[in-house]
């Protein structure tokens, strides 16, 4: 390969994603898999905007906050799926420099406004659920575009930061990423040059992105429960809990296969490991939101019936 040889220390040109390195049935049994997570993922979180948009129930800050989360989740699983499947469907495994930190780029961008705006709806659930009397004064549109706007621009910084640590990394040992897209772990196997004050950087903002975001999330919380225990009838108790329950399992979803993947001491003791709980956050979750969000919600229930009965009466006409 003329692009590159490993021990001279030439600049690695393009890299090798060596993906999940399995017999060709099983890579084609994976292919179909992904390739339906990513459709459902798509179906189902374009479906949620869409109905959020088309049903004036749901235009509160919840569901505005909720399409976000939507948005996102078609956005990081576009990032990763897409790459995966033509690794795993064509077995091209190489990848230009410049389209490995792209993909680095938007999914760091991704997954962190993804921590944030989980930390802004934990913080809209407070507002609803401890000061209900003065929820549309707080939330008002001004407010829900700030918080999207801080949540992005918290983001961005992270974003650009850690790019600009890992990719300013030489790479010379090797250019075979053993994994199935750039991600920073399986990267940093590959830096000749000595990384140590890049890594501490990068930790310092991924710990700093999450535990901003937990803090956030925790105190919320615990004001909520507060709030809901000093409610008297067990049923207002259950209902006031409802409307935080999705949220809840979202954010245990999402922050524990992250916390799991990059505050764990000795990253990539197990690449099979890694990968496994990778596949977990950028395939299934982004599917699973908006199936938790519709199963736990009346009015997305409602909603939903509406937009059929609709479409079953424009089907009749």
């Amino acid at each position: 390969d003329s692009h590159f040889m490993a021990d001279n220390g030439t600049r690695v040109t393009e890299f090798i994603l060596m993906g999940f390195q399995l017999q060709a049935e099983m890579q084609q049994g994976l292919f179909l898999m992904f390739l339906a997570f990513y459709l459902i993922t798509l179906g189902g979180n374009l479906g949620m905007i869409m109905l959020i948009q088309s049903d004036s129930r749901l235009h509160t800050p919840m569901y505005f906050f909720l399409s976000h989360l939507s948005f996102l989740d078609i956005c990081y699983s576009s990032v990763i799926v897409p790459q995966l499947l033509e690794t795993l469907g064509t077995h091209k495994m190489v990848i230009t420099y410049e389209r490995c930190a792209t993909q680095f780029f938007f999914f760091t961008l991704y997954a962190s406004t993804e921590c944030f705006l989980l930390a802004v709806m934990a913080y809209d659930r407070y507002v609803a659920v401890c000061c209900p009397l003065l929820y549309a004064m707080v939330m008002t549109p001004q407010t829900r575009l700030g918080l999207i706007a801080a949540a992005y621009s918290g983001a961005m910084v992270n974003t650009v930061v850690r790019t600009g640590c890992t990719f300013s990394i030489s790479f010379c040992k090797s250019n075979q990423v053993d994994f199935f897209f750039c991600d920073l772990p399986p990267l940093l196997k590959l830096a000749c040059s000595e990384t140590k004050s890049r890594e501490q950087v990068i930790f310092l903002l991924a710990f700093l992105v999450i535990t901003t975001s937990i803090s956030v999330i925790l105190i919320s919380y615990f004001f909520i429960i507060w709030a809901i225990l000093k409610i008297r009838t067990t049923g207002a108790k259950a209902k006031t809990f409802s409307t935080c329950a999705s949220h809840i399992t979202a954010v245990a979803l999402f922050f524990g296969t992250l916390i799991f993947m990059y505050l764990k001491g000795n990253m990539g003791k197990s690449l099979w490991e890694d990968k496994i709980v990778s596949v977990f956050y950028t395939v299934v979750i982004p599917m699973l939101n908006p199936v938790i969000y519709s199963l736990r919600n009346k009015e997305v229930k409602e909603a939903m019936r509406k937009a059929f009965k609709r479409m079953k009466v424009s089907q009749g006409e």
